[in-house]
């Protein structure tokens, strides 16, 4: 039985989420506070975590960000009244693999939950070790390693790269990219999504950002890795 943290402290939406996904199966259990929701996550690991932003004590951002810091790979999906592009973007560069803006459809965010879970599962071959630059990736065991250092990256990044590290030398459309990393079916996920992550990866992977020697753009289609 996989299991789902919610973090969320109107008491309304947290009782909810857990009636739904309670009703599909899930073990549910939820926090009201980002420091609560903390310890949660070490006492009990949970499988994919639903993280409002607006939270006491510690806010979405502060979690999200902790939990990296950390080593936390957890599945994450950030849950808010925001919509500005600005509060989805820093969501995304701190960690968070999805974002759903208030009002949202629970089977909306139950789609979002499975596609998450089904990525996380996905079997990797025992060859999937590759090195971009000075960084040594370890798509089995979800380890980069820099200079013998460990480096986060999200779950999502390492999907985003195991594609690059596919077609090396080659460019990869921003639509391929939808389609194999978030899935052939998903309509919620928009082009501007992989800028973002692209981004975020950029900032742990290239030594200058004005300069970018590894990921590469491919104006008007997308990227590729450089050979």
């Amino acid at each position: 039985m996989k299991k789902i943290l919610i973090i969320e402290d109107d008491p309304g939406i947290q009782l909810s989420l857990k009636d739904e996904f309670e009703s599909e199966g899930f073990d549910v259990f939820s926090a009201d506070n980002g420091l609560t929701g903390m310890e949660m996550t070490k006492q009990n690991p949970p499988d994919v975590i639903i993280l409002d932003l607006m939270l006491p004590f510690l806010n979405g951002y502060q979690v999200c960000k902790k939990l990296r810091q950390e080593g936390n790979d957890v599945p994450i999906i950030m849950l808010t009244v925001k919509d500005q592009e600005v509060d989805k973007v820093l969501g995304l560069e701190l960690g968070a693999d999805d974002y759903v803006t208030k009002p949202f459809s629970l089977r909306e965010l139950l789609a979002r939950v499975n596609a998450l879970l089904r990525r996380s599962a996905e079997s990797i071959p025992e060859s999937s070790v590759f090195s971009i630059g000075e960084t040594v990736f370890n798509l089995k065991k979800y380890e980069a390693l820099k200079n013998g250092n460990k480096i986060e990256y999200t779950t999502l990044e390492f999907h985003i790269l195991r594609l690059l590290s596919e077609r090396r030398g080659q460019a990869v459309a921003r639509t391929e990219f939808l389609i194999r990393v978030w899935g052939e079916n998903n309509t919620l996920v928009t082009e501007r999504t992989i800028d973002s992550h692209i981004a975020n990866i950029r900032k742990k992977l290239e030594d200058d950002l004005a300069d970018p020697q590894y990921i590469i753009s491919v104006r008007g289609v997308g990227y590729k890795l450089a050979d």
